[in-house]
């Protein structure tokens, strides 16, 4: 069965076609035109998903219809083709019939149509996956590793949809293993809640980021706990979050480690965004707050907060 055909058996309601697509515009823009949900008070009759890719073939006449079949499905799906293929070359070569398989496979494990577009433009390679070889060993390792019920596989999969691109073997399992030697204990929140960090490398990414918290000033028990605490912290660049960070809390607000030990969360904040300016506004308002007041209330809560300790440090010199 052809993806076209597919997807015709989805019965995937599109606007009625009236007239032909200008040739000028891509397949992605027609594809976006045509496959429109119409209100059913507004439209008697629908075509399904197998018209509107006829009439998207128009514009790709120069290419073979096996090709025109694959670029189309994947365009009616959301999929940016060109893209998708700058990212996995084997799609070029990958008959309809195995990319139907996966799709197919994909949906009996409870994803819906609407997460194929995210889930294949995030993570092309999952295309040209073999559904026996690379992507039911996946769903057996949420289930069987993890402890996450079937029901729940599509909420984890649409969460972290790299996690179908890795090998159960090289990485995830790997990656479990050394999360639960560091004190991670419960499985399947690490699966809902945090996924990124089951394809996320030991070697390169989460044991650096560990030896760079460590290489601070504090114990590595320490900075264990800290991720503990914030598991964010194994997806924060070292160069890009975790230095310029640190400096402007040593060098501008006067901290130190034990600020970072007691609120990890501090990194999680942009620095431009939220720290600078809190802590701007607090020196000049001569008011110091702790991290965790400062970074975490609203801007209305932040305001009120500067207000209340101004009046407080009036009150007290009026005393």
């Amino acid at each position: 069965m052809v993806l076209c055909s597919f997807y015709a058996s989805t019965s995937l309601p599109v606007a009625k076609l009236q007239q032909s697509f200008p040739s000028s515009k891509s397949p992605s823009t027609v594809a976006a035109t045509a496959v429109t949900t119409v209100p059913a008070q507004t439209v008697t009759t629908t075509t399904t998903a197998s018209t509107a890719a006829a009439a998207l073939s128009l514009h790709l006449p120069e290419l073979p219809s096996q090709v025109k079949d694959k670029i189309l499905s994947l365009e009616l799906m959301g999929v940016d083709y060109g893209r998708a293929l700058g990212l996995n070359p084997a799609l070029r070569d990958a008959p309809p019939e195995s990319i139907h398989a996966v799709v197919t496979f994909l949906q009996s494990r409870g994803l819906q149509f609407k997460d194929l577009g995210r889930v294949f433009g995030m993570c092309p390679s999952v295309l040209t996956a073999s559904v026996r070889a690379d992507l039911r060993p996946v769903f057996a390792f949420l289930s069987e590793d993890l402890g996450v019920p079937e029901s729940a596989h599509r909420r984890v999969i649409v969460k972290c949809p790299r996690v179908l691109a890795c090998s159960v073997r090289d990485q995830l399992r790997p990656a479990l293993i050394y999360l639960r030697r560091l004190g991670f204990r419960d499985n399947r929140a690490l699966a809902l809640q945090d996924p990124i960090l089951l394809v996320s490398s030991v070697e390169r990414t989460m044991a650096p980021k560990l030896e760079f918290l460590a290489g601070l000033g504090m114990s590595r028990d320490d900075a264990v706990a800290m991720t503990l605490r914030c598991p964010a912290l194994f997806t924060f660049s070292i160069e890009r979050n975790y230095k310029p960070k640190y400096e402007y809390l040593v060098a501008e607000m006067g901290g130190g480690v034990e600020d970072i030990k007691a609120f990890p969360q501090y990194f999680a904040f942009s620095l431009e965004k939220r720290i600078v300016p809190r802590h701007r506004a607090a020196a000049e308002a001569g008011v110091a707050l702790p991290l965790p007041d400062m970074l975490k209330a609203t801007d209305e809560e932040f305001r009120e907060m500067l207000e209340k300790e101004q009046k407080l440090q009036e009150q007290a010199t009026t005393d």
